[in-house]
């Protein structure tokens, strides 16, 4: 649970620096990890609800934050899970 919003995944946490959640995802190579971010970009645009992400290789950041909100929201923790929906197409 985060701000009190139910969440599916125990490595989802609050952001130290801001009011927004996070997680670190590593794949196998460069190409799963960007196939992955492909995918997650399509239902962030669908939901306009776009991540902040880095990736290095085989690592991504994500860092979850609703600026029309002016922080976190459930957008934030419905595109988390998505994210990890989509871990396992």
């Amino acid at each position: 649970m985060i701000y009190g919003i139910p969440t599916r995944e125990k490595t989802i946490k609050q952001s130290d620096d801001r009011d927004a959640i996070e997680k670190k995802y590593e794949f196998k190579n460069f190409t799963d990890a960007f196939e992955w971010m492909s995918k997650v970009a399509v239902y962030a645009d669908e939901k306009d609800h776009h991540p902040e992400w880095f990736n290095v290789y085989n690592r991504v950041d994500v860092l979850l934050s609703t600026h029309d909100a002016g922080g976190f929201s459930e957008k934030d923790v419905d595109l988390a899970n998505k994210m990890d929906d989509l871990l396992e197409t």
